[in-house]
């Protein structure tokens, strides 16, 4: 038995995702995972319990450290202490980014679907949204570059790109994100690189590249975001990461957050750092069981009638195709039988849900089962 099979009962704890509904509704919707932290990072947070002084604390160096030597050993990536600018969580990096690097009324362009903040942000800063579809090629979701290219416009300054991609599972290759970069560089756009989801990988065949690390130019053009948040069941802790090699940009970024982020508490830090520094064994205890999850996710949802899932190459975030069902109310026939899914059209895709497989098995199982009385 996996220690990712304990049941650990999240009702009426205050949790966004299991107190959204009623107790007889499973939830598969956030992306939050149900298993507990790994143990040295709960060996760390007890600690500074146990200290008992919550006053203002600062980045340990050992974590900028850590920090640095898990870039160049997993991402052949090496990154200068001064290009990082920690935060308390990614969604407001989004939003600094847009703010920093465009004015209002200019062009943030994304591809669609997508993770739905990158879209209610560059909304809330009364910048202009501009989509671009994916598209599906040999059974794989994947940027659609001329749709991008004819897209452009003047007034199109920056390109958030969600690599490993939320919510269709994609990490995109070398040659992709080379492609990408050289039309963003030749009209002069500003590449903002969500990469939180990089350390969840389930197909073994791939690879993560981090967008920086395809040239000099392409380091120079773009900021990253990175988090333990996904990878560690960390988001509550609020801690991100931002790496900005142009020091014009960083100049930007950092001016545009001072004043507007609170600084992060030790508990944050010191989770960042127990898990990026001893989590090893647990992370990769945690894929196997993902990768399994996936497995069983996949080979049963393509048996339900309408229904069809694609293989994903990371996250634990399954993307369904709803389409051939008919339904135009699948969200909400599937909460009625007792199961709570995010509906696409939020990530602005209707006609597909996501959902969440980050769960025990037996919970998986039950979902499942769930399913099948709807899809017959």
């Amino acid at each position: 038995m996996s220690i990712f099979d304990t049941e650990i009962n999240r009702r009426h704890t205050s949790s966004y995702k299991w107190d959204k509904y009623p107790e007889n509704v499973l939830p598969v919707w956030v992306a939050d995972m149900d298993f507990q932290a790994a143990p040295p990072i709960l060996e760390a947070l007890n600690k500074v319990t146990q200290h008992g002084v919550f006053g203002y604390s600062r980045c340990p160096d050992e974590l900028n450290e850590v920090m640095i030597e898990r870039l160049r050993t997993r991402h052949a990536w090496e990154i200068d202490k001064n290009w990082m600018v920690w935060l308390g969580g990614l969604v407001p990096a989004i939003g600094l980014a847009i703010r920093a690097f465009t004015q209002v009324g200019e062009g943030v362009m994304t591809a669609v679907p997508v993770y739905h903040p990158f879209m209610i942000e560059i909304e809330m800063a009364d910048r202009e949204l501009q989509k671009v579809p994916l598209k599906l090629e040999n059974e794989r979701w994947t940027l659609d570059f001329e749709a991008i290219e004819a897209a452009i416009m003047p007034k199109t300054k920056l390109f958030l790109l969600c690599n490993p991609h939320n919510p269709v599972g994609t990490m995109f290759t070398r040659d992709e994100l080379q492609r990408l970069h050289e039309i963003c560089q030749r009209h002069g756009i500003v590449v903002c690189s969500d990469e939180i989801h990089c350390d969840l990988i389930l197909d073994d065949t791939k690879k993560h590249i981090s967008y920086a690390t395809l040239s000099p130019e392409a380091a120079q053009n773009s900021i990253t975001l990175l988090a333990p948040s996904k990878t560690f069941n960390l988001a509550g802790l609020g801690c991100s990461l931002v790496v900005i090699a142009n020091e014009e940009l960083r100049a930007k970024f950092v001016r545009t957050k001072a004043g507007l982020m609170p600084m992060l508490s030790a508990y944050a830090y010191e989770a960042a750092l127990a898990a990026y520094r001893d989590g090893a064994s647990w992370h990769e205890e945690l894929l196997e069981y993902l990768k399994a999850n996936h497995d069983l996710l996949l080979e049963t949802v393509n048996q339900m009638k309408g229904l069809k899932m694609r293989s994903l190459e990371a996250t634990y975030l399954a993307w369904i195709d709803t389409r051939d069902t008919g339904l135009t109310d699948v969200a909400k026939r599937l909460e009625e039988a007792g199961v709570g899914i995010n509906d696409g059209a939020i990530f602005g895709e209707p006609g597909f849900i996501r959902l969440n497989f980050a769960c025990t098995r037996a919970t998986l199982e039950e979902v499942l089962r769930r399913m099948k009385t709807v899809f017959v």
